[in-house]
């Protein structure tokens, strides 16, 4: 009997291969296509033929463990403990499963909230937990009458997304305080923080959970270097929490990966004393502003794009169709992918929006708006 009977393919991976058979440029999955800073490509070449083949600590690698460490309180003002407090994981995606599965027990109940990023109700399933969604408002700000009406006597998590995948919005210092009054009374709940966009935010600086006072002490704070630096193939991230919470997410991660490869965290050590993390906002805030500058006389309405490398667009204006239907047809007769929102809800909410990638580059956005024009 399958332990995910109602779990199917990615929606990634389904768009994606449908661009494949279609010739379509892809605008659908979130991975650049332009080359890696050749700075890091540098680091790689004069670390290949060190010694840094064998394993590293199951942790991490010291060094890469301090500069992370170091890089946390130059941005946030928090002091971790590298050696206890930091993990290095194969990616993002392995970091919150290992994460739930080594705090959620049978009948638990998570509180995700919709959209919400796909790999997370399956990973509670796993540990035989139950998510319980709660929808974002149609803006997509949380709605927290409904977050506090969903936490019960079971609730023993909450995941939150900031900057928020597929969306594109970012939390505000208002919601993170009404987040927090909420909390405050219920302090059995362990908040896991997906801030795997934390560098790619447009409409203020980013406010991470690392910052928040109330919340430290009880959070796990998921980063990505896959995400940061634009090398998502490396399947490099890593997790923040305090020592009582890191310590039963180690015992699951040392037989689930054990550590992560050598070479990309020397290789990541490396170029973090060269570059700047700022620069990655400024790079994709013009990317930004250009994908929207070459949609400007499409009949599709852009949302506001707050964070990340994601551009929502309202379609309602060309068609009625839903919008996987539409996304499929967008592929199809068009040559574009994107994504259809609609997925990332339990119960498939449809405002009639896709998602765009526009971390391309310049020339792609360009024969993507062109046919986006057309239709």
């Amino acid at each position: 009997m399958s332990k995910l009977p109602n779990i199917t393919t990615s929606i990634f991976s389904v768009m994606s291969q449908l661009a494949n058979q279609h010739g379509a440029i892809n605008l659908s999955q979130g991975f650049p296509n332009f080359p890696v800073d050749n700075r890091l490509l540098d680091c790689v070449k004069q670390l290949i033929h060190e010694n840094v083949h064998q394993y590293t600590p199951m942790a991490g690698l010291p060094i890469l463990l301090e500069k992370i460490a170091q890089q946390t309180q130059k941005q946030y003002g928090r002091k971790v403990n590298p050696n206890t407090e930091i993990l290095i994981t194969a990616g993002a995606t392995q970091g919150i499963y290992t994460a739930i599965n080594a705090w959620i027990q049978t009948g638990d109940e998570v509180i995700v909230l919709d959209p919400c990023y796909d790999s997370y109700e399956p990973s509670i399933l796993m540990a035989g937990g139950k998510a319980v969604h709660v929808a974002l408002n149609p803006d997509y700000t949380p709605n927290f009458n409904q977050i506090e009406a969903a936490i019960s006597s079971k609730t023993k998590m909450l995941i939150i997304n900031n900057p928020h995948n597929p969306t594109g919005k970012i939390w505000t210092e208002q919601d993170f305080e009404a987040f927090e009054t909420i909390l405050d009374k219920h302090p059995q709940i362990i908040l896991l923080s997906d801030e795997v966009y934390e560098y790619i935010s447009f409409a203020q600086p980013h406010i991470s959970c690392n910052s928040r006072e109330k919340l430290v002490h009880k959070t796990i704070v998921v980063s990505s270097f896959g995400k940061s630096l634009h090398i998502t193939g490396w399947k490099m991230g890593y997790l923040i929490a305090p020592e009582n919470l890191l310590n039963e997410i180690k015992k699951v991660h040392q037989f689930l990966v054990f550590s992560v490869n050598s070479v990309a965290q020397n290789s990541i050590a490396a170029y973090l004393d060269i570059v700047n993390l700022e620069e990655v906002k400024a790079m994709y805030q013009r990317k930004k502003e250009y994908f929207s500058s070459l949609l400007q006389s499409s009949k599709f309405q852009l949302l506001p794009c707050e964070g990340t490398y994601f551009q929502v667009v309202d379609y309602s204006a060309i068609s009625e169709q839903n919008d996987l239907d539409f996304a499929k047809e967008l592929i199809t007769k068009h040559g574009v992918a994107a994504i259809p929102i609609s997925v990332f809800y339990e119960n498939k909410t449809d405002y009639k929006r896709l998602r765009f990638c526009f971390a391309k580059t310049d020339e792609t956005l360009e024969l993507a708006a062109e046919k986006l024009n057309k239709i």
